[in-house]
């Protein structure tokens, strides 16, 4: 097992070293660089830039190279010096941007997976074990219009509600007069009270689709022959249900952390947007729409990392979780 998880690390290295040129390629891909975009904005607020000084400007950026060149010399900065860049929109060290959004996005995101994982996994066992009751029609019902519900529509109808009958629609992580404070049991409740919003809509998608993997996989699994010798052994069934069809029915539910994990750094960006959330999510947006191509590259190279380690992590726990794919694993 330990050579298993030492190899796939190792095949880590080469593939978000394969992907981050890829990325770094596209970024590229779109006609015009940031100059061209930030003189577009100039024009739109009655103001203009030459065509020297366009070139001026690419030229101490280094957008007057080939891709190639400003891709080396961004790689050769991150692995000597740890440098992602510097971020042309904000004018700054991009490390620096992202820090300062990274706590939040991470908050919001972590909370979005606990809420994901805790309502989905019971409410699919109880529509397996109680299946066509009321209960689990309703929860199929609510999981359906959960799944077809676009997030942002989904969050305006919670603005809308908080706004009627609280008289506040909860925008941001944080009311007006805690923006600037430090830290205190009030502006810790204050951010609580903002993430419900945030965190059910998140969250909601998700969690209605693994309700509809969890119980059609606790179906599967209820019928197999291990769980009806156990059943005619005279075990109790919550004993029975953690043992076998439980501990089966996660293997595809653990399988999306990979995909899950990035969204610890993207924090749902057209959710984010709509609510305005202090987020990673639309910092990236303006990265992609202004061409900031070292922030930008940096989001999708840290994406890249996440998504392979994400998937590592999935592995190890299918493996812990299944003894099928421990042999497996021991033989290689």
């Amino acid at each position: 097992m330990h050579r298993y998880i030492l190899k796939r690390f190792l095949m880590m290295i080469p593939v978000v070293f394969v992907i981050s040129i890829i990325v770094f390629f596209i970024i590229q891909l779109p006609p015009g660089d940031f100059v061209s975009n930030y003189a577009a904005q100039l024009e739109q607020d009655g103001e203009s830039l030459n065509q020297q000084e366009m070139e001026r400007l690419r030229q101490s950026y280094g957008l007057d190279q080939e891709w190639y060149i400003q891709y080396g010399k961004w790689m050769w900065g991150i692995l000597t010096e740890g440098d992602f860049g510097y971020s042309f929109s904000y004018n700054r060290p991009v490390m620096d941007v992202i820090q300062q959004y990274a706590t939040m996005t991470i908050i919001v995101s972590l909370a979005s997976m606990i809420f994901t994982y805790l309502v989905a996994i019971p409410i699919g066992v109880y529509s397996a074990v109680k299946q066509y009751s009321i209960g689990d029609y309703i929860f199929t019902s609510v999981g359906f219009i959960g799944m077809a519900t676009p997030n942002f529509l989904l969050a305006i109808i919670l603005m809308y509600l908080s706004f009627v009958f609280l008289g506040d629609p909860m925008l941001g992580l944080q009311s007006q007069q805690f923006i600037d404070q430090p830290w205190s049991v009030e502006k810790v409740f204050d951010l609580l009270k903002h993430l419900v919003i945030p965190v059910v809509v998140i969250g909601t998608a998700n969690t209605c689709e693994l309700i509809r993997v969890m119980r059609g996989q606790m179906l599967d699994e209820m019928t197999k022959p291990n769980v009806l010798t156990a059943k005619a052994k005279g075990l109790k069934q919550g004993k029975i249900l953690r043992k076998y069809p439980m501990r089966a029915a996660l293997n595809p539910i653990v399988s999306t952390i990979g995909w899950s994990l990035t969204s610890i750094f993207t924090g749902s960006t057209i959710t984010a947007i709509v609510l305005n959330l202090p987020t990673q999510g639309p910092v990236m947006h303006k990265a992609l729409l202004g061409q900031d191509m070292y922030l930008a590259g940096t989001w999708l190279f840290f994406m890249a990392i996440f998504t392979v380690i994400g998937t590592l992590i999935s592995d190890i726990l299918l493996a812990w979780l299944d003894p099928r794919i421990r042999s497996e694993r021991k033989g290689m």
